[in-house]
């Protein structure tokens, strides 16, 4: 005989919306087999005469439900050794019911045939008691697994398997990052039953409603408000793209890639000193201000036909996924370390062929401080480089001597003296390497101790009532000495 699971649905409402087959074999069946027993329907089918085994007592032996379910079907998998097995559970078997995917998982590889029977799907309720139509655009969600990035605000938002206070509280705190506290949703259980019950509360009470049971969902209405789909990346494009439209921005409808260029190097120094200042809100600010840089540049690149912001994230993401095999694949990184020399690696692969000079890829756009620093740090991964510091120090007195001994006044010397300082520029940022240091970072605090420094020597001249071009360099230092003294 052959092995066989019949699973058949429960419907989402009372007996008479049961239909008929599915009604004689719940009843003709000599050992029904319930997921839960907590359904209209089965309270119903017991004064009939309906016996059955249920599986209520599984969810107390188990921490996750993918525990629960995964016993569920290993249970009905052994009984179909045996008999033939019918199983019930509640709404339609394909909709929001895990164990009956497990079940066509599983059933081939055990030589059970797994077939479906009907029943009023949860969702098919929900739609004809909230009066919603379908063709407007739906998701369908499960609260068990609910993450924000499923969320699309626009369309109906149907959360199933909102079983307790505790997946109450999560979806709570999901919906939270996209919408305001006090928006409105909709509690509905039992849907389309005698017991149906359909509650409307502002988002931050989700959680505290006492009727949440195993027949409860939650519907979240399209958002129609523009200003809480700011956080929208979708807004954000369109957005972009109404600025580049025919009746967009001049200013930005005439933006090229060439054009955008200082404005990109602008901001990115703009969210260094963010960075540096501490203030999360200013960073916040100058991040978006760099994504706009971005968008922009997308954006022109899909008005010119040649791409668009989704080949940018569709290359990055490839990207990091291909240079990150210690988290995506088998690749081991121990440390930070190998991480870079994965990187390095893979990079060069990619490639396809040897670069014509190791320090390829050192972009002559950075500031000559930060390039003298790649271009070091790339020869030194070949081993041209000071096992230590004494050298390095010893190769800026060196190049301090030369600078000095150009000095003469002259017009040659002078054109001389540029040139060794330079290199004496080179030979710090080699000593900076070698301990640590980068020099664009220490620069920028020298830079800004000196305009607190000079700020107060400011403020000090304008209390003396005197202007500066009254005032010795003597009385100036003090001033200096003073700001210093205040740890400024």
């Amino acid at each position: 005989m052959a092995k066989k699971i019949e699973v058949l649905g429960l419907g989402a409402g009372d007996l008479e919306q049961l239909p008929m087959g599915v009604y004689k074999k719940l009843l003709g069946s000599s050992h029904l087999f319930l997921r839960t027993k907590e359904h209209p329907v089965v309270q119903e089918l017991e004064k009939e005469g309906m016996t059955y085994s249920s599986f209520d007592s599984v969810y107390e032996k188990h921490d996750q439900f993918e525990a629960v379910y995964e016993e569920i079907v290993q249970t009905l998998l052994q009984k179909a050794e045996h008999e033939t097995v019918v199983y019930a559970v509640p709404g339609h078997p394909l909709v929001a019911e895990r164990t009956v995917q497990l079940l066509l998982q599983y059933g081939p590889e055990n030589q059970v045939e797994i077939s479906i029977g009907g029943g009023q799907s949860f969702i098919d309720a929900l739609f004809a008691s909230l009066k919603i139509d379908p063709v407007e655009g739906f998701q369908l969600l499960d609260g068990n697994a609910l993450h924000v990035g499923q969320l699309q605000l626009e369309q109906h938002i149907f959360i199933s398997q909102v079983y307790d206070q505790f997946i109450a509280s999560n979806v709570k705190l999901t919906l939270m990052e996209k919408l305001p506290d006090d928006y409105e949703v909709f509690i509905v259980t039992a849907a389309g039953s005698k017991q149906e019950v359909i509650e409307k509360v502002p988002l931050y009470e989700l959680d505290r409603n006492v009727s949440i049971n195993n027949l409860t969902s939650v519907y979240v209405p399209p958002v129609v408000e523009e200003e809480i789909l700011y956080k929208n990346f979708s807004k954000l494009r369109e957005i972009i793209a109404i600025l580049r439209g025919p009746d967009g921005c001049p200013w930005d409808k005439k933006q090229t890639h060439e054009s955008l260029k200082r404005y990109l190097i602008e901001e990115t120094y703009e969210v260094i000193e963010a960075i540096d200042s501490g203030d999360i809100d200013h960073l916040i600010e100058e991040l978006g201000d760099v994504l706009l840089q971005v968008m922009l540049h997308a954006q022109i690149g899909e008005d010119d036909g040649y791409f668009s912001v989704d080949d940018v994230i569709e290359g990055l993401s490839a990207k990091m996924i291909r240079r990150h095999p210690h988290v995506f694949g088998n690749g081991k990184a121990e440390n930070a370390e190998e991480v870079v020399q994965n990187w390095q690696a893979i990079k060069e692969q990619e490639k396809g062929k040897s670069p014509s000079s190791l320090l390829e890829g050192v972009s002559k756009s950075q500031p000559n401080l930060l390039r003298a620093y790649e271009l070091q740090k790339k020869a030194a991964k070949v081993g041209f480089d000071w096992q230590e510091i004494t050298p390095a120090l010893e190769k800026v007195k060196e190049e301090l001597d030369e600078f000095i001994q150009e000095l003469d006044g002259t017009d040659d010397g002078l054109e001389l003296a540029k040139k060794e300082f330079g290199d004496l520029l080179f030979a710090f940022v080699n000593v900076a390497r070698f301990l640590n240091i980068h020099p664009e970072e220490a620069l920028f605090e020298t830079n800004e101790k000196f305009i607190r420094r000079f700020q107060y020597v400011e403020e000090r001249v304008k209390e003396s009532g005197r202007a500066f071009e009254e005032h010795t360099l003597e009385q100036l230092d003090k001033y200096w000495d003073d700001a210093k003294e205040k740890g400024l």
